[in-house]
């Protein structure tokens, strides 16, 4: 089951949003908020795995409610106006619906709620990335899977990432952090050389004072990331 709460200022919208809840077999509603700061007091006490979330609401808006938290659950937008969805995928929300929203729709986003719950559980439930050869990442409102033997190299931008591929031209582009994605990572198989850089150790070519070939790539090294390398190489 998911735990799940909604929110809309609007009661129609929110006694609508709660029908559809109530259609879904594995949602289960934990609270319904007329504001973010009902829901920030919920997401205080209780555990929940999915928000559903107006955006246009008094004081405090949906959008500005999902910066605030350090601990985000999923989260689905739903709202009257197409023009926030640019906003809503630089947060990463999982999807986002415009009102009138139809019922097949809305199962169709809560469907991928699931399947990125259980891929979370699946996760936690390892005994270690290192016998794992995949994980997945959101990407244009869709899971995308990245193999770790595909990965040449990893860039870190302010608060995203690209994931660089052999196997194609076009990086992967996605919403995370450079540390989060770290901990996705196997230590013997990648390795951090600068602050905005992550490297797969079975890619480089030679190792140059504060550069790294990669073949036709070159990557800066930083100081305080040699000895690090230098123990992985001389391995």
């Amino acid at each position: 089951m998911l735990r799940c709460i909604a929110i809309d200022d609007e009661p129609l919208a929110l006694e609508l949003l709660v029908d559809n809840i109530s259609k879904v077999p594995f949602l289960e509603l934990v609270a319904e908020c007329s504001n973010a700061l009902e829901a920030l007091k919920v997401l205080q006490d209780q555990k929940v795995d999915l928000v559903f979330l107006d955006i246009q609401m008094p004081g405090l808006t949906g959008l500005q409610f999902i910066q605030s938290l350090a601990e985000k659950p999923m989260f689905i937008l739903i709202t009257a106006y197409e023009k926030y969805a640019l906003d809503g995928y630089t947060l990463d929300v999982l999807d986002y619906l415009v009102k009138p929203v139809s019922l097949d729709r809305f199962i169709k986003a809560c469907n991928k709620a699931r399947e990125l719950h259980e891929l979370k559980l699946k996760g936690n439930n390892s005994t270690g990335n290192s016998k794992a050869d995949y994980f997945f990442v959101n990407v244009d409102y869709k899971l995308l899977k990245v193999v770790f033997a595909d990965i040449t190299f990893i860039e870190g931008l302010k608060d995203y990432i690209k994931i660089h591929l052999k196997s194609t031209t076009r990086p992967v582009i996605t919403r995370m952090s450079m540390k989060s994605l770290e901990d996705k990572l196997s230590p013997h198989r990648f390795v951090r050389t600068h602050k905005s850089f992550i490297v797969s150790v079975d890619k480089i070519i030679s190792v140059k004072r504060d550069l790294i070939s990669l073949g036709k790539t070159e990557l800066p090294l930083s100081e305080n990331y040699k000895p690090a390398l230098d123990k992985l190489l001389s391995k």
